[in-house]
C-alpha cells in the first residue's frame, strides 16, 4: 500500500523568462553537407561582378554598407531549391530556419530587399546561367548531342476579371486620374502619417501606370498579323495573356519554354535554353530556342526533340539550314486532308526530308527520349521549385523567376562538378 504521507513533490519546470547567454560559432552550427552550404560554395566559384553593379556604397565614403549580392543570390537559390518563391517567406525564415540563419549570420534583411534584388538582376541571372553552362562544357560533362524542348503554361499573377476591352480601360484611366488627384489633395491630412501618404500616392501612381500599360498592350495586340477579334488586356499584369492550360481551362498565364540536354539512358539533365513568352502557342518556338542555346553555349544541338505543337514549317526549314536534326511528329494525313493549306509545303525539300526522317525506326526510337528529358524539368518547376503560380508581374520579372529555377536545377544536377 502506497504511503500517502509524502512531502511536497519537487519538479523542475521550464523558466522561459530567464535570460540566457549562449556562446556559439555560427559557421559550425550547420553540417558540412547541408544544401545551404552547397549553394554558398557554388556561388563563390563564379564571377558575380554583374550582381554588384547596383551597389553604390564604397569604402572610405559616407553611408551604410550594402548587403552582399552574393548573400541575396544564395538566399534565393536555396529558397527556390526548397520550393519557396516568396521573398517575404524567405525573410521570415532567416530568423527561424537553420539553413537560412546560417546564410545570413548577423545580417538582417527584409522581404523588400530580396524582392527588389530579384526584380533588378535579370541580366545578371542570365549571365550566371550562361557561365554555369560554360563551366560544364569546359569540363566535358555537358553534351548537346540530344536536346529536348517543351513549354509549360504557368498561371500569372492576374485574374480573369482584370482583363478589359478598350472602352472599359478608358473608364479605368479616368478613374485612376481622379483617384490620384484625390490622394494628392489629401496630402496634408493630419490623420495620416507621411509614410502613409507616401504609400497611398505610390499605390495610386502604380495603378495609373498599369492602366496605361494595359492600353498600350491593346495597341500592340491590334498591330499583330492576326489580331484577336475582341482584344483585352489586364490592369493587374498587362503583359499576361489568357492561355489554354494543361487541364483544358483558360486562365491568365505565361509560356515558359525550356530546352534540356541529357542522355536517354539516364544521368544528369541540364537546362541549356530558357525562354519566357506571353504567346500561348508553341508553334514557331523552335527557332528562338535554337538562338538561345547557341547564344549560351556557342553551339547548336545535333538533335532537337519537340512535340507536335512546335512543328511549324518555318522552324523545320531553319533547323535544317543550321544542321540541326529536328524530330517532331508529323500530323496525321486525315488532318492534312481536311486542311489543304497546311500541306502547301509538301514538295519543299526540308519538309519532305523531315517527313521521311520521322517515318524511320531510328527517329521513332530516338523521339521516345523526349518525355524523359524535358518533362522532368517542367515537373520540377512546379513540384520542387515553387513555380506553381507566379507571384510577380511582367515578362521581365517572370523571366527572372524561371532563370533562378533553371540555375537551381543545374546546380543540383552538377554540384560536384561545379565545386571540383
Amino acid at each position: 500500500m502506497e504511503d500517502d504521507r509524502r512531502g511536497k513533490l519537487r519538479v523542475k519546470e521550464p523558466n522561459r523568462a530567464q535570460g540566457v547567454i549562449r556562446f556559439e560559432i555560427p559557421h559550425e552550427t550547420l553540417p558540412s553537407t547541408h544544401p545551404a552550404r552547397l549553394f554558398w560554395d557554388v556561388t563563390g566559384t563564379f564571377d558575380l561582378a554583374d550582381f554588384f553593379k547596383n551597389v553604390k556604397s564604397e569604402e572610405g565614403k559616407a553611408g551604410r554598407s550594402a548587403v552582399s549580392p552574393r548573400l541575396k543570390l544564395t538566399l534565393w537559390l536555396y529558397g527556390v531549391s526548397r520550393g519557396i518563391g516568396s521573398g517575404r517567406e524567405i525573410a521570415e525564415l532567416t530568423t527561424s530556419d537553420d539553413g537560412f540563419r546560417w546564410l545570413v549570420g548577423d545580417i538582417e534583411l527584409g522581404h523588400h530587399t530580396l524582392s527588389r534584388f530579384r526584380a533588378e538582376q535579370g541580366v545578371a541571372l542570365d549571365t550566371l546561367m550562361t557561365n554555369i553552362l560554360a563551366v560544364l562544357l569546359h569540363k566535358a560533362v555537358l553534351s548537346l548531342d540530344l536536346v529536348a524542348q517543351d513549354g509549360i503554361r504557368i498561371r500569372a499573377a492576374a485574374t480573369a476579371p482584370s482583363f478589359r476591352q478598350e472602352s472599359s480601360l478608358a473608364e479605368c484611366r479616368e478613374q485612376a486620374a481622379l483617384h490620384l488627384k484625390a490622394v494628392l489633395a489629401q496630402a496634408d491630412d493630419p490623420t495620416h502619417s507621411s509614410a502613409q501618404h507616401a504609400r497611398r500616392q505610390a499605390a495610386a501612381l502604380d495603378y495609373q501606370r498599369r492602366v496605361d500599360a494595359a492600353i498600350a498592350e491593346l495597341h500592340t495586340l491590334r498591330a499583330q498579323a492576326r489580331p484577336p477579334k475582341k482584344p483585352r488586356a489586364s490592369t493587374t499584369d498587362p503583359e499576361a495573356r489568357v492561355m489554354k492550360m494543361a487541364d483544358g481551362g483558360f486562365r491568365p498565364a505565361y509560356n515558359a519554354q525550356l530546352a534540356t540536354a541529357g542522355n536517354p539512358l539516364g544521368g544528369p539533365r541540364t537546362i541549356v535554353g530558357v525562354r519566357v513568352t506571353n504567346v500561348g502557342s508553341d508553334s514557331g518556338a523552335v527557332t528562338p530556342m535554337l538562338d538561345d542555346i547557341q547564344r549560351r553555349t556557342g553551339a547548336l544541338p545535333k538533335v532537337l526533340l519537340a512535340d507536335a505543337n512546335h512543328g511549324s514549317h518555318d522552324g523545320i526549314r531553319d533547323a535544317e539550314a543550321r544542321g540541326v536534326e529536328l524530330l517532331v511528329p508529323v500530323p496525321d494525313t486525315s488532318a492534312r486532308a481536311k486542311n489543304p493549306t497546311r500541306d502547301q509545303a509538301a514538295d519543299d525539300p526540308p519538309i519532305v526530308a523531315w517527313r521521311e526522317r520521322m517515318a524511320t525506326d531510328d527517329a521513332k526510337q530516338t523521339y521516345r527520349a523526349r518525355a524523359g528529358l524535358c518533362e522532368l524539368s517542367n515537373a520540377h518547376l512546379r513540384s520542387h521549385h515553387g513555380v506553381e503560380q507566379f507571384l510577380v508581374r511582367g515578362l521581365t520579372k517572370v523571366t527572372s523567376v524561371i532563370l533562378i529555377a533553371a540555375i537551381v536545377s543545374n546546380i543540383l544536377q552538377h554540384a560536384a562538378t561545379l565545386l571540383s
